[in-house]
């Protein structure tokens, strides 16, 4: 024992002389030339999937610049350097981070467009820097060639050039925010030429970006982007830095907390010329969980599809019949053109939306460089007409009074009612001098109609008459509880929508409410607009007899590894309307014949499907001189409700001209249901 303590100790003092006195100098001259960083180790993102497990959004590896404050300061001209870079970066066809909020050119002005952060942080800076908060751009520049020690020899371009550079260093330090990014997802190219040319003063980082693996859905998905004041306030105490990377809009948005991962810490030891030589992680990187969205990608794609071909199509055709007219004389033929549409699909028994399109659409991986011309753009492409848009329902909202008014015993489903065509109970000057017509009149009447008759004719007369009798408080009622202006319970932003109301027109308007708002809000017309999306709610809940759910676009998440559950959505029900069996099943034969007795307005689109269909056209007066919408509902199959459809076309015209894209989308609905093709399972697990 003693000889083997006296060899270790002998062993130990031989190395530690090697260590201290042979070798000291070399160790030391080791430890002055490498350089210990600690670095932000940013977590992937969590992926975005369809219901199936298609990928719709996912990660690909960058490669980030970042500015190496204490090397760039070190050398004899940071600013020649800064220059070298930004040029470089440039030439390469990529792009820096300048958030300086000062024009380009001079004469230097602060930006028109400046956002809350960068003001946020001009003034931390200006405060700072004993700096007037009145101080004008031109000072500031002026300020910043002395602070910065800018050679007056450089143009007002490379002056502004450089000093957005310090100002994005500078501004770490004052509010003590992360790592300076000086340019994101850079090429190989770029980062091989700095070397190649010994450019000090900055590091290259992995990271992570976007990648869209669709060109669909671009309205339900979002994008990701730095965050903003407010942002930074929500997230700050969630452990984010100041300039984190959080989703903007769509599901990016709506489900952050699934999808932002948690950045890890790590210690990275690098020699002066930059080599790495170790890397210690302090704290691993959690990544984001996988969120699985209610929507089936075929579907959203059909959708949009069909949606963007039908209003393509038909605008060139209406150009030809134009001219037509035009040469005839014929001016009040003469159609506007379609402005934009959208179609929403609900699972029936879930409430879950399948499809969410809107039209025109944009291009996600190409936001940031089109962002200016999309929001320029007269179309609106950038609009989520599905979630956003609001639109007068027309006759697809007579249900609604239909059964409000058997529910209320204003009439039974044998009552009938003779069609006269006008309706002149108030056309005497004494009563109001108003007289609705249907929309027969003059040239016919729809003679004795009862509950289901008139669905499938869509007799106006006869709501005319039940409304009249039911009044506008039951009406909207009825109306609330079936969604119709009232939030949907979806994650992403949408209009809520109006359902005509006395309350209403007295409050945003200066006359008072009569009986004619009563008797329009009875066929869909008056103030009441719904978006698609409250209106492919509503009547999944009629085909549902009465139950409505709250609308989610999350159906599940799971752990990054796809190893455990996280979250599993439930259906949930917002309401239900329950009147007797009878009052339903007579609105769903009219709606039935709608789409299947010879002169329903959507035979021709459905007469001969194989599927079963209920169905309600739609037509939304715009005023005098102005194409109609066309709105259009329907549910399948009749005898076991699956799945509901609405389809919004702006100046589409009638209602049944667009059931065909309504016909695409069951189409691919039926056809991928009843396939015998698998679907990928590589990001599913065995049960």
């Amino acid at each position: 024992m003693i000889l083997l303590i006296v060899s270790l100790t002998v062993i130990y003092a031989v190395n530690l002389y090697r260590l201290q006195i042979v070798e000291g100098a070399s160790y030391y001259a080791q430890s002055q030339n490498s350089i210990v960083t600690t670095n932000t180790v940013v977590a992937a993102r969590g992926n975005i999937l369809d219901r199936y497990g298609r990928v719709l959004v996912s990660n690909k590896t960058c490669n980030n610049i970042y500015i190496n404050a204490d090397e760039l300061f070190e050398q004899p001209d940071p600013n020649a350097i800064i220059l070298e870079l930004t040029q470089a970066v440039k030439d390469s066809g990529n792009t820096y981070i300048d958030t300086l909020p000062i024009t380009t050119e001079a004469p230097f002005e602060y930006v028109s467009n400046m956002t809350d952060l960068q003001k946020t942080r001009l003034d931390a800076y200006l405060k700072a820097n004993e700096l007037p908060a009145s101080t004008t751009a031109v000072e500031l520049m002026a300020f910043f060639r002395g602070a910065f020690d800018i050679d007056n020899n450089y143009t007002s371009e490379q002056m502004r050039s450089v000093a957005g550079v310090r100002y994005e260093i500078k501004i770490r330090y004052v509010i003590n925010t992360s790592d300076y990014i000086f340019a994101e997802d850079v090429s190989i190219d770029l980062i091989t030429k700095l070397m190649e040319n010994n450019v000090p003063g900055f590091t290259v980082q992995s990271s992570y970006v976007r990648e869209y693996n669709t060109d669909y859905a671009a309205h339900l998905l979002g994008y990701v982007g730095m965050m903003d004041e407010e942002e930074y306030k929500k997230y700050k105490n969630n452990g984010y830095p100041l300039n984190a990377m959080v989703g903007k809009e769509g599901a990016e948005n709506a489900f952050e907390s699934f999808l932002h991962g948690t950045d890890g810490i790590a210690k990275v030891t690098t020699t002066k010329g930059g080599t790495v030589i170790s890397t210690n992680y302090e704290k691993e990187p959690e990544p984001g969980d996988q969120v699985y969205l209610t929507i089936d990608l075929g579907l959203q794609e059909t959708a949009e599809i069909s949606l963007g071909n039908f209003i393509t199509e038909t605008n060139k055709q209406r150009l030809i019949d134009n001219e037509t007219y035009a040469a005839q004389g014929e001016t009040d033929k003469v159609k506007q053109q379609i402005t934009g549409g959208a179609v929403v699909a609900i699972n029936i028994k879930t409430g879950e939306p399948l499809c969410i399109a809107s039209y025109p659409t944009f291009n996600l991986s190409t936001l940031m460089e089109n962002y200016s011309d999309l929001l320029k753009d007269e179309s609106g492409p950038l609009f989520n007409r599905a979630l956003s848009g609001a639109y007068a329902p027309g006759s697809t909202f007579k249900p609604v009074t239909a059964i409000a008014a058997l529910d209320q015993g204003i009439v039974t489903t044998a009552t009938t009612i003779y069609d006269k065509g006008k309706f002149e109970k108030y056309e005497a000057p004494d009563k109001g001098g108003y007289a609705p017509t249907c929309w027969l009149y003059p040239h016919g009447s729809h003679g004795d109609v009862n509950a289901t008759k008139a669905i499938e004719v869509s007799c106006n007369y006869y709501f005319y008459t039940i409304g009249d009798l039911l009044g506008i408080d039951k009406l909207s009622s009825y109306a609330s509880r079936y969604g119709l202006g009232e939030p949907t319970g979806i994650e992403l932003t949408e209009n809520n929508g109006i359902m005509a109301t006395q309350k209403y027109k007295e409050d945003t308007t200066d006359t008072p409410w009569y009986i004619g708002d009563t008797l329009q809000a009875a066929i869909g017309q008056s103030y009441s607009i719904f978006t698609p999306m409250q209106l492919a709610n509503y009547f999944a809940a009629l085909a549902n007899n009465g139950t409505r759910y709250k609308a989610s676009m999350l159906k599940s998440a799971r752990s990054y590894d796809y190893s455990k559950s996280v979250f599993e959505r439930k259906a949930t029900v917002a309401d239900t309307v329950s009147v007797d069996q009878s009052y339903y099943d007579a609105v769903h034969t009219g709606l039935y014949n709608v789409a299947n007795a010879v002169d329903g307005t959507a035979y021709a689109i459905f007469g001969s499907y194989p599927y079963k269909v209920a169905a309600k056209t739609g037509t939304a007066q715009l005023g005098e001189g102005v194409t109609n919408n066309g709105v259009f509902v329907c549910y399948a199959p009749y005898d076991d409700p699956q799945i509901a459809i609405v389809v919004v076309v702006e100046k589409g015209g009638a209602g049944s001209a667009i059931g065909y894209i309504a016909r695409d989308v069951l189409d691919y609905y039926f056809s991928f249901k009843n396939s015998s093709v698998s679907l990928e399972t590589e990001n599913s697990l065995l049960k």
